[in-house]
Parts: C-alpha cells; structure tokens; sequence
C-alpha cells in the first residue's frame, strides 16, 4: 500500500493537508500545556528596605519582658519587619514600648517601599506578631537609621512623699524597665512639711529619652517644666512634676533672706525648746538658721467678776517671733523657698532636728 495514494490520500484516509493542520494545532497546544505547567519560577519582584520609629503604645510588663532586638514578622511572601532597636518608658502601671523597625517590601515605580501590600504612611498602623507575642502600633517616623535617636536629659522632679518612701530614695537608684536602664537618681534633698508624717522631695534624675518630632520624650510626653513623671523602683515610685529640666539639685544655694515668722498659742514647752543658732540641713547644706527668738505671754481677754474686761497674760501659751535666715531659689515671681513661693501670710515649716516649727511668714528682708 502507498504512503501517499493518486488522490493525496495518507494511506488512502486522511488528506495530507489536513493532516499537517492537525499536527500544527496538537504542537501548538502541546507547548502551550508544556508552558502552564513548566517548573521555571516566575520573576522575581524587585525589594528593598527602610527603617521607621512605631509607637507601639502602653503595654504590660509580661508582653515587654518578650520584646528583643532581632524579632522578625512577615505579613506576606515579600514584607519583612525586624525590629532593630527598642525604648521603653513608664506610662502609668504600664510600659511605654517604641520600636525602630526595618521593613522590607516591594519596590515602587516611584522608589517607594509598599510593606504589606500598601505605603508606609505617617500614622499607619503596623501588626508585630511573632511565636511569642502580638502587637499593633503606628508609624511615628520614616528614615534612615536603625537606632532611636536618644540623648539623657536631667531634670529636677518635686514630689510629696510618705517620710519612710522618701528615706529609701539614694543617688545612684536606677529605674528599669524589662531588664533595661531608663533613668538614674542623682541627688535627692527632702524637707519636712506640715504632716510630719510626709516630706517635700526634690530629686535630680537622668532620663534616657528618645527624641520625636523634635522633642524629648520620657514615658509618652515631651520633657519640659510641669510635665508628671513617674520614676519607680522596687523600693518607692516618684509620682511628681518636673521642677526644672537640665542643671543640678541646688535648692537653697541660689541666694539668702532674712525672714520673720511668728507663732501663736505655743505652749511654754515647746517655746523653750526652740533656741537661736538651731538649723534644718538638708543635702548637706543649711537651708535655715534661727538668729533670733523672742517669746511673749499670748494674751486673753479676761473677765473679771464685778463684770470689768481685762487683756491679761495667758499662763501656758506663747507668743514666739523667730528672726530667721532662710536660703532661698530667686525666680522672677520672687523668692522660692523649698520650692514654695515665700510671701507674707504663708506657712513655712522647719525642721529643726528636735523640734519642728510651722509658723507664719511676717516679713521678707534681702
């Protein structure tokens, strides 16, 4: 039998032409299929990285006790977060924790970084999710660098504190955070108030801040006069104000006033036991000497029993006027004493180590 017959047959069935059509569609669909379910990769997107700050917010310390440098998270196959530096500050019971994180992603058309499918924006919110913990912050900043920008700032913090807590504050005291340094006690002076049972605390303290948005922040806040600040350690906390940001503890050295403070109803006892050259120290300083004492009968108005009205001598009760030399801190709304304006009509308190006065300001002297 021929391959090919007089009518252009193959083996005398099909029609060569149709023949070749029909092996012309089988290779084309052949190498189509033979694409489809080839095993080379599809090309790879181009990715690149930057670093950005994420405030992850207030957190307990049982979640920031897990946080470390090098945590890593992938919301999909071309994003990656690791986190490459972390500051943590108190923010009431809890922890203040922001993160410097580098996030890779693809890269834009426009050299932008789409991490998890979308542009890093300002205020973004972020998902850090590992083996170990879960957290949600916002972006805060986008740049270069892997580190926080960090400086220590020493401020000066005014607090009113039970007089054993205020006992245990010491130079040196460190408050930490998950394992981590985030200030250090310089110097405390205390003085007694009108409670013996509390003491006026002025602490100078290092705190380790972070700077945003040109700010120094500490515990979510930037750091600045009268902002609260809470300083703990496993002995006490710090619940106070900031007094002044940057210098030394120098209550009492700025300059020296003559003050007249005067108590009423004092009895004989106690008026005896207050002597001139008696001084209150705190720091190793005198912030008050007693010059002068001058002690008076208080007086009464007694009746008599023919119905006559007399101004008489109380037998028990004193008079007392102290001429003091107190050391004061000069501001532009006047003298500061202890850290509480110094004006006629206000109590003062001092401690002087046998006996303690509250009496009232009379007058101020340069």
């Amino acid at each position: 039998m021929e391959l090919i017959d007089e009518d252009g047959d193959l083996f005398g069935v099909v029609n060569v032409v149709d023949a070749l059509v029909v092996l012309l569609v089988l290779a084309v669909g052949v190498a189509g299929v033979a694409l489809v379910f080839s095993d080379d990769p599809a090309p790879e997107p181009d990715l690149d990285s930057t670093y950005a700050t994420v405030d992850m917010g207030s957190q307990p310390a049982y979640i920031v006790d897990a946080i470390n440098e090098g945590d890593t998270y992938s919301p999909n196959d071309v994003s990656t977060m690791t986190v490459t530096d972390v500051h943590l500050t108190p923010r009431g019971s809890d922890i203040g924790v922001t993160l410097r994180v580098e996030l890779e992603g693809e890269l834009q058309s426009d050299d932008s970084i789409a991490y998890g499918g979308a542009p890093l924006r300002l205020g973004r919110s972020l998902t850090l999710a590992t083996s170990r913990y879960e957290l949600n912050g916002r972006i805060r900043a986008v740049g270069d660098g892997d580190a926080l920008t960090r400086e220590d700032a020493t401020v000066v913090v005014r607090d009113t504190l039970a007089t054993a807590t205020a006992e245990e504050i010491a130079p040196g005291d460190e408050v930490r955070l998950a394992g981590r340094t985030v200030a250090t006690i310089e110097n405390v002076t205390q003085f007694a108030t009108n409670d013996p049972d509390q003491r006026r605390v002025f602490v100078a303290a290092t705190l380790r801040t972070h700077r945003q948005g040109g700010d120094r922040r500490f515990g979510g806040s930037p750091v600045r006069r009268g902002q609260t600040i809470r300083l703990s350690t496993a002995d006490y906390t710090i619940n106070g104000q900031i007094e002044r940001v940057g210098g030394q503890l120098q209550l009492g050295s700025a300059s020296t006033r003559m003050v007249t403070l005067r108590m009423d109803d004092v009895r004989d006892d106690m008026a005896d036991a207050i002597d001139p050259g008696m001084a209150e120290e705190a720091g190793g300083d005198t912030v008050a000497r007693v010059i002068e004492v001058d002690t008076r009968p208080s007086l009464i108005i007694a009746t008599g029993d023919n119905g006559t009205v007399n101004v008489v001598d109380h037998p028990i009760d004193r008079e007392v006027t102290l001429t003091t030399e107190l050391q004061v801190r000069e501001t532009v709304s006047g003298p500061r004493f202890k850290g509480d304006p110094l004006r006629q009509g206000r109590t003062v308190t001092l401690d002087l180590g046998t006996v303690t006065v509250r009496a009232t300001v009379v007058n101020v002297s340069g």
